[in-house]
């Protein structure tokens, strides 16, 4: 046995040397302080809210007009300035007088002595009994009845008179301006010297016109001629209608 143990000793892997430890962990010695600092610095509105919120009581409601001013309490009058009350009525007292009314009686009055409810007008216009009313339809004639139907409007009036107006200025206006430029008459000693005036300025046309050669072989003297021929027979058409009228009228210009 003792030879098989040597065996099996001498088979059996070397033992393994012996590993350090690990350090123990550092801790400060002032991580107690900080944290108690920080606890005691830390603000309650940077986490979820505050730690503890005071509940409202249900009986602290809203009521109804609790936010309006409340007038000042009465001062308690004292023994002295009692003021004793007054037998006679004020001036401005006005009595209530509570009168019973007898709504059945009223009503019934006013049914008896009320004029009695107008039909209404309709008109049936199928078969089914459609209808409708008849007085806004046009088919009842209600304008025809009013008292002022086919009277003129003052309006209508009062533009006419306004036109008219208007109308006998205008000719007025007119007349006016037509006696402004209304023609003058010639008396006999003006028309004899117009007359005699055209005559000479005839004799004198004449007088040029017999002057003129015989031979017009140029485009001047053809002109002249026509010219001249022209101003004679205007001179004779003046001279026949001064010697034919006795009145000759001459216009404002």
């Amino acid at each position: 046995m003792d030879t098989q143990s040597a065996q099996e000793g001498a088979c059996d892997p070397p033992p393994r040397p012996a590993q350090p430890g690990k350090p123990a962990r550092y801790v400060s010695k002032y991580s107690e302080f900080v944290r108690r600092e920080a606890e005691k610095n830390k603000s309650q509105w940077k986490t979820m809210g505050p730690a503890k919120v005071a509940v409202p009581s249900p009986n602290d409601f809203l009521q109804k007009r609790s936010k309006e001013p409340k007038p000042a309490p009465k001062k308690k009058e004292e023994e002295g300035e009692k003021l004793l009350p007054l037998s006679v009525p004020r001036r401005t007292y006005h009595p209530v007088v509570r009168v019973k009314k007898n709504f059945i009686y009223k009503n019934a009055v006013a049914v008896i002595r009320g004029e009695p409810k107008k039909p209404q007008h309709f008109c049936v216009d199928s078969r089914q009994g459609d209808k409708y009313l008849l007085e806004p339809s046009g088919l009842f004639p209600k304008y025809t009845r009013k008292k002022n139907y086919g009277v003129i409007p003052k309006y209508v009036t009062r533009r006419n008179e306004e036109m008219k107006r208007e109308e006998e200025e205008y000719q007025a206006s007119v007349l006016e301006q037509l006696q402004k430029k209304a023609m003058k008459t010639l008396s006999e000693e003006e028309r004899e010297n117009v007359l005699k005036a055209l005559k000479k300025k005839w004799e004198e046309t004449n007088r040029a016109f017999q002057s003129l050669p015989v031979l017009t072989d140029t485009s001047y003297k053809r002109m002249h001629k026509q010219e001249l021929e022209l101003k004679l027979q205007q001179l004779e058409h003046d001279i026949a209608a001064i010697e034919n009228h006795k009145t000759v009228y001459i216009a404002n210009v």
